[in-house]
C-alpha cells in the first residue's frame, strides 16, 4: 500500500469510527450505514465534491442529498472534517436536545445540510427538482463563455429509498429529461430492517433505472477507492443521463461481530464491540472521538478549495456582470429570493358578474399576468394542467434539450411532484408551483409536510375542491382534505371566495413565509361587487367581515370559505328581512386569520355574539374553535356521492334555506341561554 492509499485509509477510518462513536455516545442511531459507505462519501466529498465550507450556501456549489439520512452521523462527521461550522462538540450532542445534529439531517438546522432527509426516498426525489433548477437556470443566465450556473447534484441513496415508490416517478421523470448532471451513489448493502433485502426486494434494480434512461455504473467492492473514482469520472462524463452507480459495500464494515448484519443498521454498537472495532481497525482507543492530525489535514484542505472556486466563480460573476448587466441583475434578484418591483401591475381587477367565473379561471389568469414579470415563476400539474389552468401561454414546456420552458410536465406523479417542487425550492433562484386535484393530495402529503417543515416558498393550486366535483362521485370529492391540511404546521391554506380574493390568495402566496396550499373550485362563483361588500384584500388577514356597514353589533354570524360564501350572502339578505342581522365573515384562510392580533379577531368575531354559523363542503372537524359550542356547522361529515353538483348542495345541505333555518336556530338558542 503506498502513501497516498495509507492516507486514504486513514481518512476513511476516521469517518467510519467518529460516526460510530457518535451514534454510541447517543446511545441512539444508525452506524452501520455511515461505516458501510464512508469510502464512497470521502471520495466524493475530497475529489468531487465543490463546495465552500466556509459559504455554505455558495450559489454555484454542487448540491449533496443525504437520501439516507438515517445515516446522518456520516453527513455529521464529514462537515466536520471538512471545515464546516460543526465543531466536535456539536457532534458529541448527536440527537440531543437543542443539538445541530438531530437524529435525521434536517434543513435549516446544521450548515451544510441542503435538505431534510429521514422520510425515505424523499431525498432523492427531491434531488431531481435541484437537478431541473439548474438546468432551468443554466439555460437562462448562461452565455458562452459565461457558465455562471455549472454544478452537479450528487446524492447517496440506499435499498430503501429504491424501494419507496416516490424515486420511481422521481426517477422515470429524471430519465426523460435527460438530467445529466444528477448523480446517484447507491448504497448497495443489501441490509433493511427485517434482515436480507431478499426477503422483500429481488428486482434488478439497474436494468429499471437503466429502463427510466439513467446510466448505470457498478462497483463491486465499495472499498475499491480507484473504481469508486472512475464510476465518478464515467457519472461526470455522461451528459444526457442522469447516472446511478450501484455500489456494493458491507454495512458497519469493521465491526467484527456486526458487519454485514441487520443489527449494525439501526442500534448502536455497544461499548465492547466498539473497543473491538477500533483494535480491526488499527485505531487507538484513547481519547475518544480521536481524529488523526494527518486525517483533518488533509480533509480541511476543502476549505481553501472551496474559497478558491467561489473567488474564480465571483471573478467570473464580475466579468458577466460587465458583459450583460441586465441577466446579472436578474440573477442577484432570483437568487436572493426578492420580488421585482411592480411584479404585480398586470393583474386584472375583476369586474362584479353574476354568472362569475371559476376561481380556478381566475387563478390561471394570475399566473399568466405576472408571468413575464416574475419569469423565474414556473411549475406545472399531475397531468391536469388544462383542468388546474396552470399552464404559462407561451413559455414553452421544460424538456429534454429544451431546459428554458417554464411548464412542467410531471405526468400522474403527484408524489414525485411534491418532492421535486421541495428540490427546486431549496436549490434557490425559482418559484416553483405544482396542482392537481384537491382529493389527490393524499398522495403528495410526505413532500407537502417536509415542505412545510423546512419552510419552503412552494405554491400549490389544488382544484375540484369539494362535492361540486359531481357526477365523478366520492373518489374524487375532496371532504375531509381541507381539515387534513389545515393540521400541517407551517402550510397556509387559503380557499378564496372569488376571483377577486384569488389575486388576493396569490399575493399572499408569493409573499407569505413557507408553502401555501390555494384551494380553488371547478365551479363557476359570482363576482363580488366590492362597492358593497368589503375590498378583497381583506383576504390577507384570514377572515374579514364582508357584509355589514358600521360597528352596530350583529345577531349572528356566518362563517363561510370558498364557494359557500355566496350562499351566505344571500341566507344574510333574507335573514334581514326577518329582522335578523347576519354579519358574513368570508374565512379563506385560518393560518392567517391566527397571525392576527385579539383585537383584530374579536372585531371579525366578536366575542358577546354567540350565534354563529359555519359553512363549508367538507367535514366539520376544527370550526368549533370559531362557532364556539353554541354554534351550529353546515358541513359535511360523510363521503359525498355521484349526482350532479346541484343536486349534492341540495341533499347535503348546503342551500340558503338551510343557513337561514340554521342561523334562526342559533339565535333562538342564544335567547334561551339567557
Amino acid at each position: 500500500m503506498n502513501n497516498v492509499n495509507q492516507l486514504d485509509q486513514l481518512c476513511i477510518n476516521t469517518i467510519r469510527v467518529l460516526a460510530a462513536e457518535v451514534v454510541e455516545k447517543a446511545k441512539s442511531g444508525h452506524p452501520g450505514m455511515p461505516m458501510g459507505s464512508a469510502p464512497m462519501a470521502y471520495v466524493l466529498w475530497t475529489k468531487f465534491l465543490h463546495h465552500n465550507p466556509a459559504n455554505p450556501s455558495w450559489t454555484d456549489r454542487d448540491r449533496f442529498v443525504l437520501s439516507a439520512g438515517h445515516g446522518s452521523a456520516l453527513l455529521y462527521a464529514l462537515l466536520h472534517l471538512t471545515g464546516y461550522d460543526l465543531p466536535l462538540e456539536d457532534l458529541k450532542e448527536f440527537r440531543q436536545w437543542g443539538s445541530r445534529t438531530p437524529g435525521h439531517p434536517e434543513y435549516g438546522q446544521t450548515p451544510g445540510v441542503e435538505v431534510t432527509t429521514g422520510p425515505l426516498g424523499q431525498g432523492l426525489s427531491s434531488a431531481v427538482g435541484m437537478a431541473i433548477a439548474e438546468c432551468f437556470l443554466a439555460a437562462h443566465f448562461n452565455r458562452p463563455g459565461f457558465n455562471i450556473v455549472d454544478h452537479y447534484t450528487y446524492v447517496i441513496s440506499g435499498d430503501g429509498d429504491l424501494m419507496e415508490g416516490v424515486t420511481s416517478e422521481a426517477a422515470s421523470l429524471a430519465g426523460h429529461l435527460k438530467l445529466g448532471r444528477l448523480i446517484c451513489l447507491y448504497d448497495d448493502n443489501h441490509i433493511m430492517n427485517e434482515g436480507d433485502t431478499g426477503l422483500a426486494f429481488t428486482e434488478d434494480r439497474g436494468k429499471r433505472f437503466e429502463a427510466y434512461g439513467w446510466q448505470v455504473l457498478r462497483v463491486e467492492d465499495g472499498n475499491d477507492i480507484a473504481a469508486l473514482e472512475a464510476a465518478l469520472e464515467a457519472a461526470l462524463a455522461e451528459k444526457e443521463k442522469p447516472s446511478l452507480i450501484m455500489v456494493r459495500t458491507c454495512i458497519g464494515f469493521g465491526s467484527p461481530h456486526k458487519q454485514g448484519q441487520v443489527v449494525a443498521h439501526g442500534e448502536p454498537l455497544g461499548a465492547e464491540e466498539l473497543k473491538l472495532t477500533k483494535e480491526n481497525l488499527g485505531w487507538p482507543q484513547e481519547p475518544p472521538f480521536y481524529i488523526p492530525d494527518q486525517s483533518l489535514d488533509h480533509f480541511r484542505q476543502a476549505v481553501e478549495k472551496g474559497r478558491s472556486r467561489e473567488a474564480n466563480w465571483q471573478d467570473l460573476f464580475d466579468s458577466y456582470t460587465k458583459s450583460f448587466p441586465a441577466l446579472a441583475q436578474e440573477f442577484r434578484q432570483w437568487t436572493s429570493g426578492r420580488l421585482p418591483a411592480g411584479w404585480d401591475r398586470n393583474v386584472p381587477v375583476f369586474s362584479p358578474n353574476e354568472k362569475g367565473m371559476a376561481t380556478r379561471d381566475a387563478s390561471g389568469e394570475f399566473i399568466n399576468a405576472v408571468s413575464g414579470s416574475l419569469s423565474n415563476l414556473l411549475g406545472g400539474s399531475a397531468d391536469l394542467g388544462p383542468s388546474n389552468r396552470t399552464i404559462i401561454k407561451g413559455a414553452g414546456d421544460f424538456a429534454a434539450g429544451h431546459y428554458q420552458g417554464r411548464n412542467l410536465r410531471f405526468g400522474v406523479r403527484e408524489h414525485g411532484m411534491g418532492s421535486i417542487l421541495n428540490g427546486m425550492a431549496l436549490h434557490g433562484g425559482l418559484i416553483p408551483y405544482g396542482a392537481t386535484f384537491l382529493a389527490f393530495t393524499d398522495y403528495m402529503r410526505p413532500p407537502m409536510r417536509l415542505s412545510a417543515m423546512m419552510g419552503l416558498k412552494v405554491i400549490y393550486v389544488f382544484t375540484h375542491d369539494s362535492i361540486a366535483v359531481g357526477e365523478d362521485g366520492p373518489t374524487h370529492q375532496p371532504v375531509e382534505h381541507l381539515a387534513s391540511l389545515r393540521i400541517i404546521p407551517g402550510l397556509t391554506v387559503i380557499r378564496p371566495a372569488d376571483a377577486n380574493e384569488t389575486n388576493e390568495a396569490w399575493r399572499a402566496a408569493l409573499t407569505v413565509k413557507g408553502p401555501v396550499a390555494l384551494i380553488l373550485p371547478s365551479q363557476k362563483l359570482p363576482v363580488l361587487d366590492r362597492q358593497k361588500f368589503a375590498a378583497a384584500d381583506g383576504l390577507s388577514r384570514g377572515a374579514y367581515t364582508l357584509n355589514q356597514e358600521g360597528d352596530s353589533t350583529p345577531d349572528a354570524i356566518i362563517l363561510a370559505s370558498g364557494s359557500e360564501v355566496h350562499l351566505a350572502l344571500q341566507a344574510a339578505e333574507r335573514l334581514q328581512k326577518t329582522g335578523v342581522a347576519a354579519r358574513v365573515v368570508s374565512m379563506p384562510s385560518w393560518e392567517l386569520f391566527e397571525q392576527q392580533p385579539q383585537e383584530y379577531h374579536q372585531a371579525v368575531l366578536p366575542p358577546q355574539v354567540k350565534a354563529r354559523v359555519a359553512v363549508e363542503a367538507g367535514i366539520s372537524q376544527g370550526w368549533h374553535r370559531y362557532t364556539g359550542a353554541s354554534g351550529e356547522i353546515i358541513s359535511i361529515d360523510r363521503f359525498g356521492a355521484s349526482a350532479p353538483a346541484d343536486t349534492l348542495f341540495e341533499k347535503f345541505g348546503f342551500t340558503v334555506e338551510n343557513i337561514v333555518e340554521k342561523t334562526l336556530k342559533a339565535v333562538q338558542a342564544c335567547k334561551n341561554a339567557v
